[in-house]
């Protein structure tokens, strides 16, 4: 049975980290949004990332008014992060 590299894993792990070490505050921030890319000034998923940081700082209000969805992109990238620790443990990969 061939080990599989859990890369999904890891990707969503870094991208856990990449949202910690944000500064939502920050007037002009790295964004590896297309639309912003292009010069669009509106994207449904922009301030998703700051929206983040601010409800893991305990500031829930500022967190809602910057993207009230938020908290079910904490939920559900939380949750596949577990799933994956939960799929590696399993026979599946280790026989």
């Amino acid at each position: 049975m061939k080990k599989s590299f859990p890369t999904e894993l890891i990707l969503w792990s870094i991208a856990l980290l990449g949202i910690l070490w944000i500064d939502p505050m920050a007037t002009h921030s790295f964004s590896l949004c297309p639309i912003h890319g292009l010069g669009g000034d509106w994207c449904p998923g922009c301030g998703l990332g700051r929206a983040m940081k601010l409800m893991i700082m305990g500031k829930w209000g500022t967190s809602w008014e910057m993207h009230p969805l938020a908290g079910f992109a904490w939920s559900v990238l939380l949750i596949r992060i577990f799933q994956l620790i939960k799929q590696l443990k399993t026979k599946q990969y280790y026989g």
